[in-house]
């Protein structure tokens, strides 16, 4: 049984940084793509950060370019998402999910943890 659990989330103020875990269980994640997704109530899920199985592609959503890095270490079976300089609009639920590639679509990924709350304030 596939198991994802994310980690990481808390409350900061702007301007602070946070870094998010995700590790995954009942597969090798060697052989997909990785990424973050978040949610803000009442939005819709917003693509975050991509990376590749060899982590050779990275892509990023455009909100968080310049601000964000996701990395992953395959011998953990797990990906992070280095946040910095976060904003009030970065506040939301923060899933990894684990699929065929380096996509912004969340229907092609296969498995999808429950989710991390990061909230920031001003």
């Amino acid at each position: 049984q596939v198991q994802v659990v994310e980690s990481g989330g808390e409350s900061v103020q702007a301007g602070g940084s946070l870094r998010l875990s995700c590790v995954a269980s009942g597969l090798r994640i060697s052989a997909y793509g990785m990424a973050w997704f978040r949610q803000a109530p009442g939005k819709e899920r917003e693509f975050v950060a991509a990376i590749s199985g060899t982590s050779a592609r990275r892509d990023y959503g455009d909100s968080v370019k310049g601000r964000f890095a996701i990395s992953r270490d395959n011998a953990q079976n797990a990906t992070y998402l280095e946040m910095s300089s976060l904003k009030p609009e970065d506040s939301a639920v923060y899933y990894c999910a684990v699929g065929g590639g380096v996509s912004r679509r969340p229907a092609l990924y296969y498995y999808w943890g429950q989710g991390t709350q990061v909230t920031v304030s001003s």
